[in-house]
């Protein structure tokens, strides 16, 4: 695509450069306290510490549309292609509902429908992204000789930590220095969240499960716990988050119709979409347009792209937001997980959809080859 066209990328206001909304967190201990939205005084130090430099209200999606159609402007193009990827997705429908004449095509990487209210489901659709990729182990011939029933190992191992948190330790990462900290099931649920990300990841959940309840071997999880923490603490801008969440999605879950039976029999169970309701009532409801969460129409061609292990934006939210659009096509590559575009040969089927400017008669038949990582029976990898 280079070779005949701009690639952009604009980091969103709160984000990167852009004046990036971070709280300090400095002095929590990420292993033995972790939380993936913190709330109470230390939320509320946060958007007090923010609210000095930046005005909280001005960090949404509908702020985001105007800022990117001005960069637009600026730099002289008269339509865009735009690439979303997970919450980028609601940015570029919501940019494609705006500003029609400006927009020529949209790929959206990890889907999320804009009718849809995040955080009631988040819990329910991880928990069954996990079940996909168990039962995946369980149907691979080399994955099921090695662990009899992923899924008894999985539940076992959630019962007992529920019941009683074990003592794990893992070496810092710039150290090499010891850390001993309690393994508990809040960890556990990261763990198995995080890792259903992507197919890496999910490739090690069958053997570190197995090797936690069969041999009280901890290290391999609690390793992939020092890995996601860090990553998430670094990635991941808090008052962003808020400031979007607390005025786009919080604002529409009524916590007297959550379903809680399902919710208990995840292994997040309820408290994330909990935390998320306690995290905004101290937080600024920012601007919203009105129809940021109406139906629409679009004549944009668009290019859906799903992972059919996806812990959060499952194919089924793709296939809704599909419906707004008469030219598109939706590809679900199987077995992975939470975005695509590094997936190989998805490039080029960006680029070929790019070239054409329609979804109509596009191949995406490489996208059928593609395996993930197959799962680790040892340490030392997959088997042979």
């Amino acid at each position: 695509m280079r070779r005949d066209r701009d690639i952009i990328l604009l980091d969103q206001r709160g984000t990167g450069r852009s004046h990036r909304l971070d709280c300090d967190y400095e002095t929590e201990n990420v292993f033995e306290k972790f939380n993936e939205l913190e709330v109470g005084p230390t939320n509320r130090k946060c958007r007090d510490d923010l609210s000095k430099t930046s005005d909280l209200r001005q960090y949404t999606t509908s702020i985001a549309v105007r800022d990117l159609d001005a960069v637009r402007v600026a730099l002289g193009y008269d339509r865009i292609n735009l690439y979303g990827g997970s919450y980028g997705t609601r940015v570029a429908q919501h940019y494609a509902r705006k500003y029609p004449k400006a927009t020529r095509t949209l790929i959206l990487d990890g889907v999320i429908n804009p009718e849809q209210v995040l955080g009631p489901a988040i819990a329910i659709d991880a928990e069954r992204a996990l079940d996909r990729i168990l039962k995946r182990c369980s149907n691979d011939a080399s994955c099921a000789k090695a662990f009899a029933d992923p899924q008894a190992d999985y539940h076992t191992l959630r019962d007992a930590l529920t019941a009683k948190p074990v003592p794990a330790v893992v070496a810092e990462a710039a150290t090499g220095r010891p850390i001993n900290f309690e393994f508990t099931e809040r960890h556990l649920s990261a763990v198995l969240r995080f890792a259903s990300y992507n197919d890496d990841q999910a490739a090690l959940l069958p053997l570190s499960l197995h090797l936690a309840v069969r041999e009280q071997n901890y290290t391999p999880l609690a390793n992939q716990f020092r890995v996601f923490a860090h990553s998430l603490e670094e990635a991941f801008a808090y008052g962003m988050h808020n400031s979007v969440a607390c005025s786009e999605d919080t604002p529409l879950i009524d916590a007297t119709k959550l379903d809680r039976v399902s919710l208990a029999a995840t292994h997040m169970g309820a408290l994330q979409v909990e935390q998320l309701i306690e995290a905004c009532a101290d937080w600024p409801k920012g601007v919203v347009d009105a129809d940021l969460h109406a139906p629409f129409k679009s004549a944009v061609a668009v290019l859906l792209l799903s992972g059919a292990d996806d812990p959060v934006t499952p194919p089924e939210y793709a296939t809704l937001a599909q419906r707004a659009f008469a030219d598109s096509k939706h590809v679900i590559v199987a077995g992975h997980g939470h975005g695509q575009l590094s997936a190989p040969c998805v490039d080029r089927v960006i680029a070929n959809f790019i070239k054409a400017g329609s979804a109509k008669g596009l191949d995406s038949q490489c996208t059928r080859k593609l395996a993930p990582m197959p799962f680790f029976t040892t340490l030392a990898g997959p088997a042979p």
